[in-house]
């Protein structure tokens, strides 16, 4: 569908979230953060002089851009950063190393665990928490839990090295209960440790309770320098309560799926997580049933998904529980040689991320149904209309053939195949004509057709299927009359029962009518169905002219090099790619000639003799 930077803009919301930048081919070239989308993407189409020139460069570059929305600042954060370590974009500045926001460690692999910063997540027994934004809040919580829960901050091996050396001074200031002593049972120490991470996995307010009363008391009793401590310690705690879900500890890869739908229209949303990070989306347009429900949408999604993409991961989140959900784990379990779990989460981060791709599913679907709507026009709008022009209902698959050449020389012919008013292009097929001398292209025609159909029908006596068995529901010549007579004479030698018809053209060369079933049939020049007849017609013109140029291509570079001596199909790959082109051949002399792979002096001789 065609993108519209200025319409799109407008549709912008205003909440925090991620922005993508991409060029004409499609490729990444920026990642940015945003508090407010809405205000800050439309800030590089703004003319502005405080842009850099690196930024006026990149925004020269922009063909279409999208965005995840996300439910604060700091998940939009770190997602920023997932996704451009993940593309790498071209105007981002790269960080060198992936230490780049820090996690709480809770070491569960110890008899005795300690509370540690960290830069990576690994897989070795431990609990984290984070990624975080600010170093100082997570030091200063650090900091917080032990004194609190007197947390040891040692790196002895305990209970191995208990007894072997002296308490160290937090236990004499009492912020450790010396475990390397023995004055705490293991069992007692356990239960420290499990009050500290419930107070990481959210349980916030007893701590905010008892340090808002100590910072009043002591602001109560003038004491203002311990008050400001308190407060400060207040602040890092609210700041490492803000919750985000873009990144999760178990290091585990999953697909989290959402739906949206209204009438006929459905969005599915898939968040990609890979190694516990949020990698990128993908959202798919889908017509359903009006009284569909979005269980089935969801099943109907996974089955043609997962049919046709190379990875699977092992958890599949959904967000309504699926009735087929065992027969899909059984299925994807299979395709992937491991174990599939397909989840619904009532509570918790999953559920969270659950929500966040519905939200951006939502959104997608809220923007995006008047695109739908047009493009609905653009493509199956257009076929019906062409399809009653014709009376002939329930149109779906087109092919359309040309023929190219220049004066008879390498002829070709292309056939291209619209389905559903879209270009399927794996199905194009291109023919070399083989049996007819001469610019014949009537029966140029009759031998690519005949060939078209003949191998159809091969295929469908040997069972061994391709494109070619699917026959089309119309057949459309880039011609009047005389194409459509010798297209109808090969389908009735093979006793086949398909439409054709002509695309006829006015004295400009632009198509004005329709011959069909010996009558010209007018179309309108405005509607959508004269625009669909028109991209078919360039699209098959095309095709041709592509391959007609590349034969030419090949005739030339063989008749200037294979009729050297001692230039065989080795020596002319090795001159090609050497030198890259005929032309620089031609200027090179013997000695530079011998540089390419396999040229002696003789052979570079005759090269250069050849062409002088």
């Amino acid at each position: 569908m065609e993108f519209n930077i200025e319409e799109e803009l407008k549709k912008l919301p205003a909440k925090p979230g991620v922005y993508i930048m991409h060029d004409a081919s499609d490729e990444i070239i920026y990642v940015g953060k945003a508090i407010i989308l809405k205000n800050r993407v439309r800030q590089y189409f703004q003319s502005s002089r405080n842009k850099t020139s690196k930024i006026q460069r990149m925004v020269e570059h922009i063909h279409h851009f999208e965005y995840i929305i996300t439910d604060s600042e700091l998940e939009a954060l770190v997602l920023e950063c997932n996704l451009i370590k993940e593309h790498r974009p071209k105007y981002n500045t790269m960080l060198m190393d992936d230490k780049t926001y820090p996690y709480i460690k809770v070491t569960m692999g110890e008899a005795f665990p300690r509370i540690l910063m960290v830069r990576q997540m690994k897989k070795d027994h431990s609990k984290y928490y984070g990624p975080y934004t600010s170093a100082g809040a997570v030091k200063e919580t650090i900091e917080l839990l032990r004194k609190i829960y007197h947390i040891r901050t040692c790196n002895r091996n305990l209970p191995r090295d208990i007894g072997l050396e002296r308490a160290c001074l937090n236990y004499h200031i009492h912020q450790c209960d010396a475990p390397c002593q023995g004055y705490i049972d293991h069992e007692e120490y356990l239960e420290h440790v499990k009050l500290a991470c419930e107070f990481l996995d959210g349980k916030y307010q007893t701590v905010l309770k008892l340090l808002e009363e100590k910072m009043k008391d002591a602001a109560k009793n003038l004491d203002f320098e311990e008050a400001a401590e308190y407060r400060d310690l207040l602040g890092s705690v609210k700041q490492i309560a803000q919750k985000q879900k873009i990144t999760n500890s178990d290091l585990e890869n999953k697909d989290i799926i959402a739906c949206a739908q209204e009438g006929e229209d459905a969005v599915i949303q898939v968040f990609f997580v890979r190694e516990g990070k949020l990698m990128g989306r993908e959202h798919f347009h889908m017509n359903v049933a009006v009284a569909e429900e979005r269980s089935q949408i969801v099943t109907g999604f996974i089955k043609d998904y997962y049919a046709g993409t190379p990875f699977i991961p092992a958890h599949i989140v959904v967000q309504d529980g699926l009735e087929e959900a065992n027969v899909l784990a059984g299925w994807l379990s299979e395709r992937r040689g491991a174990k599939v779990h397909i989840e619904e989460p009532k509570v918790g981060q999953k559920e969270k991320m659950v929500e966040l791709a519905e939200k951006n599913a939502r959104m997608v679907l809220d923007q995006d149904l008047e695109r739908i709507r047009r493009e609905k026009e653009r493509t199956l709008g257009a076929m019906a209309e062409i399809g009653a022009w014709l009376q002939l209902p329930g149109l779906n698959r087109v092919e359309a053939f040309d023929i190219s050449n220049i004066s008879g020389m390498e002829s070709v012919a292309s056939m291209v195949v619209f389905e559903q008013g879209r270009p399927k292009k794996n199905d194009y097929r291109r023919f070399r004509i083989k049996y007819v001398k001469g610019p014949n292209d009537y029966a140029s025609m009759e031998e690519v057709l005949t060939r078209r159909f003949l191998h159809g029908e091969e295929e469908k006596k040997t069972g061994e299927l391709t494109s070619f068995s699917v026959y089309p529901d119309l057949i459309m010549m880039d011609g009047g009359r005389g194409q459509v007579n010798v297209a109808l004479r090969v389908l009735e030698s093979l006793h086949l029962d398909i439409p054709v018809c002509g695309m006829v053209k006015d004295d400009n060369h632009r198509t004005r009518g329709l011959y069909f079933n010996n009558v010209e049939i007018p179309i309108d020049t405005h509607s959508e169905g004269f625009k669909l007849i028109t991209r078919v017609q360039d699209e098959t013109h095309r095709f041709a002219i592509e391959y007609h140029r590349s034969l030419r291509s090949k005739s030339q570079i063989h008749s200037l090099l294979d009729n050297i001596s001692g230039i065989g199909p080795s020596r002319r790959k090795a001159l090609m790619k050497y030198f890259g082109d005929i032309e620089a051949i031609k200027k090179a002399s013997v000695e530079k000639l011998m540089e390419a792979d396999g040229m002696t002096e003789n052979i570079a001789k005759n090269v250069y003799n050849y062409f002088h």
